[in-house]
């Protein structure tokens, strides 16, 4: 048994996406998978199964979700270690900039090549950065951020299926399930 986190995008947004953390545990124990449990009501659980295939274990939890729910609910899965990974690469990309003001982490799907990456990373202002690790892209963002700016320089279309968490939710998880 592995165990994985997935990571779900758009839910809790607005009165027609609802799907509390207690419907999302049922539905994945209802898929079959082991040892489920959530973190806040934002889309994040923690299963076990016997799956390789991250792609089968996500397509997987998509049907199901479209099942229990009737919309779709992107998903994107991380072994444990996968997961330390980009929390530990979070975690030292934020020490390198002591100045700054919020630190986004979106979770990617797929990875991105490089030609993609470069596009990304060119996304940058007085207002941050993005750095591309692997399946996270980290949006780093200085003084010049407002609050509340949901993709400030412009690069979420960039990245495919993804979802994003703020840098305190990649820790706690971790080290809360890593």
């Amino acid at each position: 048994m592995t165990t994985y986190l997935a990571f779900l995008r758009a839910i809790n947004l607005g009165p027609t996406r609802k799907f509390p953390k207690d419907d999302i545990r049922r539905v994945v124990e209802d898929a079959g998978f082991e040892g489920v449990e959530t973190h806040i009501n934002t889309g994040n659980v923690r299963f076990d199964t016997g799956m390789r295939s991250r792609s089968r274990i996500e397509e997987k939890l998509e049907a199901a979700f479209l099942a229990d729910r009737g919309f779709d609910v992107p998903t994107v899965a991380f072994t444990t270690d996968e997961f330390a990974r980009v929390a530990a690469e979070a975690a030292e990309l934020s020490a390198d900039r002591p100045g700054l003001v919020r630190h986004y982490v979106y979770l990617l799907k797929d990875e991105l090549p490089a030609e993609r990456v470069a596009e990304v990373e060119a996304k940058r202002s007085d207002v941050g950065e993005m750095v591309v690790r692997g399946r996270a892209a980290h949006a780093l963002m200085g003084e010049g951020y407002q609050g509340g700016q949901v993709d400030p320089l412009g690069a979420a279309p960039l990245l495919g299926v993804a979802t994003n968490r703020n840098l305190n939710v990649v820790t706690a998880i971790a080290a809360k399930w890593c």
